[in-house]
């Protein structure tokens, strides 16, 4: 069977922890930060983890991830 392409967005925004969760960074960080309150801000920092019904559509498009 023939080798399985990655989702060449997807690898750059996904990344699989070491017990094979899916991390994503969070929404509303990019652009016109400064009406937005420092504490949303601060808040909307780090990563969270994928929820399961899309985790399997995501482990699909970055298989080697």
């Amino acid at each position: 069977m023939p080798k399985q392409k990655t989702h060449s967005s997807s690898k750059k925004r996904f990344k699989v922890t070491g017990t094979g969760k899916i991390l994503r960074s969070q929404a509303f960080r990019r652009h016109i930060l400064s009406k937005r309150p420092t504490k949303r801000m601060r808040h909307l920092r780090g990563s969270l983890v994928v929820s399961p019904a899309n985790a399997k559509v995501i482990r699909g498009m970055i298989p080697y991830k």
